[in-house]
């Protein structure tokens, strides 16, 4: 799962139940995977169209150990005398136990174990910080991502054209987003 590997995700998905992982999802904040009867194993190699926001905010429960906080693109809203009009709060909930969610982040932050594919010095590591990080390209180069979170910070970014022509053959998510 580190080097990015289809197949430990497939058996993943295989072991627990596509029903179960669905619901993992919703728990997580995922509102686009909606028609269960129609997802498989695929699910795991992305089957399911997600949007980016949704994704790097399931991500964020990861680096939160298992809080989902409401994602926001407002944080406060002031008048022209500084006067504060709205403001968010913050309502987090416990949607996934911190132990498993532990040991999901020792992988994906564990820069030896997916150096066999992306390298020790991969785009992956940052100096002086543990980073997690997943990453995924489509068969036909079309969709290139990389989702990643440090304890304080989940970053998703998606490299593709607008048009959805394929990018360059070998434009893998590491590499391009």
């Amino acid at each position: 799962l580190a080097g990015s590997l289809n197949i430990p995700a497939v058996q993943t998905l295989y072991l627990d139940g596509i029903d179960n992982v669905l619901s993992t999802a919703d728990r997580f904040g995922y509102s686009t995977l909606t028609e269960r009867d129609q997802y498989g194993l695929a699910l795991a190699l992305g089957g399911g169209g997600v949007n980016l926001l949704e994704h790097t905010g399931a991500f964020s429960v990861l680096a939160s150990e298992g809080m989902r906080h409401p994602v926001t693109p407002i944080l406060k809203i002031q008048n022209r005398d500084g006067r504060t009009l709205e403001e968010f709060r913050d309502r987090s909930e416990r949607v996934m136990d911190t132990e498993p969610v532990r040991k999901l982040n020792s992988i994906l932050t564990d820069n030896n174990a997916r150096s066999f594919v992306f390298g020790s010095r991969s785009p992956l590591v940052l100096k002086n910080r543990v980073v997690a990080a997943k990453t995924g390209t489509t068969n036909d180069w079309r969709d290139g991502w990389t989702i990643g979170f440090t304890p304080s910070l989940a970053v998703g970014v998606w490299a593709g054209n607008n048009d959805n022509s394929a990018m360059a053959k070998g434009a893998d998510g590491v590499f391009v987003a």
